[in-house]
């Protein structure tokens, strides 16, 4: 393996450009790893990020759902899809359809024409609700 120092072409996850691509090592941690880098691409100057680093992806939806999960106190080994099925289970009321003008409270289930059928889980402000949707929670509008 070739000796790393300043100035010597080594390749590096660019946080612009979002890819693997060739970059010029500008300062060192230590004698084996690089600090900064500067992309070859783009110019841009950034910290040293290996490309065979084994890390974990977490996509950000997984992250926002488990976040939301743990902050209204639900289980977060439930998936979103699990949560709708029993709330539209558990209420057996039609649905109303979804417009920005109606008022809606706790409990009702909408259709809406984009994201489907959906539950109102809490009312955010005096014109915002949370909806469980199959894929989903989302913040509509109401009571406009």
């Amino acid at each position: 393996m070739a000796e790393l120092s300043v100035g010597k072409e080594v390749l590096s996850q660019c946080s612009k450009c979002k890819l693997t691509l060739a970059h010029i090592i500008v300062t060192m941690k230590d004698t084996k790893n690089p600090d900064k880098v500067q992309c070859k691409t783009c110019k841009a100057t950034h910290a040293f990020k290996d490309p065979g680093a084994s890390k974990t992806k977490t996509s950000v939806n997984k992250v926002i759902k488990t976040a939301k999960a743990a902050r209204s106190g639900r289980k977060s080994t439930e998936t979103v899809g699990e949560l709708w099925t029993k709330a539209i289970n558990k209420n057996a009321a039609q649905a109303k359809s979804y417009s920005i003008k109606d008022s809606f409270l706790t409990g009702d289930i909408i259709d809406h024409p984009t994201f489907g059928q959906g539950v109102v889980e809490k009312l955010i402000d005096n014109n915002k609700i949370e909806v469980l949707f199959q894929d989903d929670y989302r913040t509509l509008m109401h009571k406009k």
